[in-house]
Formats: structure tokens, C-alpha cells, sequence
């Protein structure tokens, strides 16, 4: 029994680690990775998809050689208007400009041009990058929330492997509903309060994913919990850990919180920006 609940907790916290890093890495606001070739060199770059600058957001490329020149365009995401173009500057072996500051889930999208003599190439493609404006969220409460939804993923699944291998796992699902309700329902609207000025952007007040799946995974296992206070039903204890291994490997931040620049107010969510961009 003691060896196949070690084999479980390694497991288990493999399986977590790379549920989190999967996460991280594809979420909307995760820099972006780009690649070019300019005089037959070839560059990497990372371009900002997030900031919580209190004013401009200086966008830098490190370019060592001084022959190379840029451009940044940028626009008020997703509104359909002229590009404002602004001359990168040199400053030393980078070239930098700035984004002007957007309140709280604001969005601008940007694109990148470098010229070199008669060459001239576009970062990314040439797609423009979405980056979203926030509030600065302290150490002291975002290192927890963080902390605590990845121990509330880590004993999830752990509750859920020990009732596929007839483990009791009562004392596990307690942990993970206290951990997810300390995590995402008291500390996460904290982090939102801080980033978007919202305590709450999920049901019923509004569609921030973020929220709902915090939302989802704790309701699975106040259902899980339930059908097992008096006897043991260890299938709705798997089914809490995939439902909830599935929605936290969602890409963080996806369709969460923006500022509808028009009216001011910020919508949660929605996919329909999204979708006005293919008309």
C-alpha cells in the first residue's frame, strides 16, 4: 500500500508540474516567441504580450548591430483603424519606443519592422502581438495564490489516483476543496481586484474564464465530496480530478478580463472580439 501511494504522489506532482507549465507557456499572455533573419544573421525575440507598467510600456528589441533601424505600429485592440506609427530609437545595443498606456484590461496590438539598407523584415510575420495593460498585483498576494492552486492541482490529482487504485481518498478531497476555495475564491479575486479593478468577473456577474474555471473545478469537488460523506463512490472522485485537470490546463488568462475602449467598461471573456477580427 505505502509503495503505490509514493508511486502516486510522484507521479502525481509530475503530472502537475507539467500540467502548470503547459499552462504558463500557451496562455495569451506569455511573451511570444519570434524568429528572423536579417543579412543572413538570424534573431530571436520575445515580444511583451502583458505589462503592468503605471505608465508607457517601453517595448525594447535587442539588436547589437547599429546599421538596423525599426518601426512599431501599433492600434487599439480590436477596433479596425490606421496603425499609429512611431520611429524606434537606439539606445545603446537596443532599439525601444513605447506603447501609450491603456487603463486597467486595456489592449493594443503592435507589429515590429526592422530595416537594414534595402532589407527590410517584420517580426512575427508580420502579425501583430495583442499585449493587455494591468495593475500591478503585489508579491505578497499574488506568490500565494499561485502557491495554493498548484497544490490545489497536485492534491487533486493525488484524491483522484488514490480512488482509481481504492485508495480512501475522503481526507485528500477535504484538502483539495480547502485549497481551491483558499486559492481561487478568496486569493484569485484578490488578483483580480488588484489587475482589473474586479473582485469577481465569473458567474453570474460576468464570463472571465479564469474565474469560471476556478468556479467549475470547485463545484466538482463539493460534488465529488457529497456523494461520498457516507459511503464511498470513488468514481466522482475521478471525474472531479479530470475535470479538473482538464480546465487548469486551459491556457492561463485565456479570454479573460478586457476593456471595451468605447463605453469604458471591461467585459469578460468574450469571444466575439475574436471573432470580429475575421470579418
Amino acid at each position: 500500500m505505502q509503495n503505490k501511494k509514493t508511486f502516486i504522489w510522484i507521479f502525481a506532482v509530475l503530472l502537475t508540474i507539467a500540467a502548470a507549465i503547459y499552462q504558463r507557456l500557451t496562455g495569451p499572455t506569455h511573451p511570444q516567441r519570434t524568429t528572423i533573419t536579417l543579412s543572413g544573421k538570424v534573431y530571436h525575440f520575445k515580444l511583451l504580450r502583458s505589462t503592468d507598467e503605471s505608465g508607457d510600456c517601453p517595448i525594447a528589441i535587442e539588436m547589437p548591430d547599429q546599421e538596423v533601424s525599426g518601426t512599431l505600429e501599433y492600434r487599439i485592440f480590436p477596433q479596425k483603424v490606421d496603425y499609429t506609427k512611431l520611429a524606434m530609437t537606439r539606445d545603446g545595443a537596443n532599439i525601444t519606443a513605447s506603447l501609450p498606456h491603456q487603463g486597467m484590461a486595456g489592449k493594443l496590438e503592435y507589429k515590429i519592422t526592422l530595416k537594414k539598407g534595402s532589407e527590410q523584415v517584420a517580426l512575427n510575420n508580420g502579425n501583430a502581438t495583442v499585449i493587455r495593460f494591468k495593475g500591478h498585483v503585489p508579491e505578497f498576494i499574488l506568490i500565494p495564490h499561485i502557491l495554493i492552486m498548484f497544490l490545489a492541482m497536485l492534491f487533486s490529482n493525488v484524491a483522484g489516483f488514490f480512488a482509481l487504485f481504492k485508495i480512501p481518498s475522503l481526507k485528500m478531497m477535504k484538502i483539495t476543496l480547502g485549497t481551491i476555495f483558499i486559492g481561487g475564491l478568496i486569493m484569485g479575486p484578490l488578483v483580480q481586484k488588484y489587475a482589473f479593478n474586479e473582485l469577481w468577473a465569473g458567474v453570474p456577474y460576468g464570463w472571465d474564464l479564469t474565474d469560471n474555471k476556478t468556479l467549475i473545478a470547485f463545484a466538482a469537488w463539493v460534488i465529488a465530496w457529497a456523494f461520498n460523506r457516507k459511503q464511498e463512490s470513488r468514481y466522482w472522485v475521478v471525474a472531479a480530478m479530470v475535470v479538473t485537470l482538464g480546465i487548469f490546463s486551459i491556457p492561463h488568462s485565456l479570454f479573460g478580463s478586457q476593456l471595451d475602449a468605447a463605453t469604458g467598461k471591461i467585459i469578460q471573456g468574450t469571444i466575439l472580439p475574436y471573432f470580429s477580427l475575421l470579418l
